[in-house]
């Protein structure tokens, strides 16, 4: 989740043949190109009250859109809640337990016994979301890194993926997953916007990169370095209500969007937006391990 304005490196930021898709392009007319989609949300906050009044219509242009899946990560515990009142019969729910890094303030004691005990749970599929934020206030940065270290540490234990926020803390995030990669950790940068080389160096300590809407902003330069990543440790993801792609940007950002960063994704690498989708939902049943 973030709750922010892009700085403006990222604000200001090879087509696929019919599948590209111009700016003046509905929805509706990109889902008429294929008659069958599956696609997983790895990070979507559909729980949050930004989506009360129309939550019923929201998961229907979701399922629409061929979302399968729904990956929630928390803000705080509380957000398993929420998340118990998502229901839908075209699209399953998959809940995360954990502690957003603008939610730190130091006073969590326990917090790794907390998150063994509700990560043991069947129906939770990962651990956070979790991570460093330099952005908001460098007051509890110390606390954010142990609490870092606390997801890292019940992710290995439970043998479910860390989820990975990341603002303005690069390299102390990486040097953090170094520490605790023993072999066991997996995890996704979620909302990936980093060098080449950082995204090379997230490969080589075993995550995936969360891909979203900022890779369509333009003059953001995220599409240059996402083209150089392998499309096997790629998955997808909306940070809903946030960071909507364009043509939608600006807008409170929702699953069914995801269709315009898989397009995206088919220009960079020059396949079929199917082929975008079988790949990206491959690596997050992966990682997840759902079937």
């Amino acid at each position: 989740m973030h709750r922010f304005v892009l700085p403006e490196s990222i604000a200001t930021g090879c087509s696929a043949g019919r599948f590209r898709l111009h700016r003046k392009e509905s929805l509706s007319s990109i889902l008429e190109l294929t008659e069958k989609r599956s696609m997983i949300d790895t990070h979507s906050h559909i729980y949050l009250p930004h989506f009360r009044k129309d939550l019923p219509e929201v998961l229907d242009r979701a399922a629409s859109a061929g979302i399968t899946d729904i990956m929630m990560p928390a803000i705080d515990f509380g957000s398993l809640q929420e998340m118990d009142a998502l229901t839908h019969s075209s699209i399953r729910f998959h809940k995360m337990a954990g502690i957003h890094p603008c939610d730190v303030d130091g006073g969590h004691k326990g917090l790794g016994e907390q998150l063994l005990e509700m990560g043991r749970s069947t129906d939770i599929i990962a651990i956070g979301e979790t991570g460093l934020d330099y952005y908001w206030s460098k007051e509890y940065i110390p606390a954010q890194q142990e609490s870092l270290r606390r997801h890292c540490e019940a992710a290995r234990q439970l043998d479910k993926p860390v989820i990975l926020h990341n603002r303005d803390s690069t390299d102390d995030l990486l040097d953090i997953i170094g520490e605790q990669q023993d072999g066991n950790l997996r995890g996704i940068w979620h909302c990936f916007n980093g060098t080449p080389k950082q995204g090379r160096r997230a490969l080589d300590l075993g995550l995936h990169l969360g891909i979203g809407g900022v890779v369509t902003f333009k003059n953001a330069g995220v599409d240059r370095v996402v083209a150089e990543m392998p499309l096997d440790r790629l998955v997808l993801e909306t940070d809903a209500p946030y960071l909507a792609p364009v043509p939608k940007r600006g807008k409170r950002n929702e699953p069914s969007f995801m269709i315009y960063t898989a397009q995206k994704l088919s220009e960079l690498f020059g396949i079929s937006l199917e082929e975008t989708d079988r790949i990206t939902t491959e690596n997050a049943r992966r990682l997840f391990r759902v079937t």
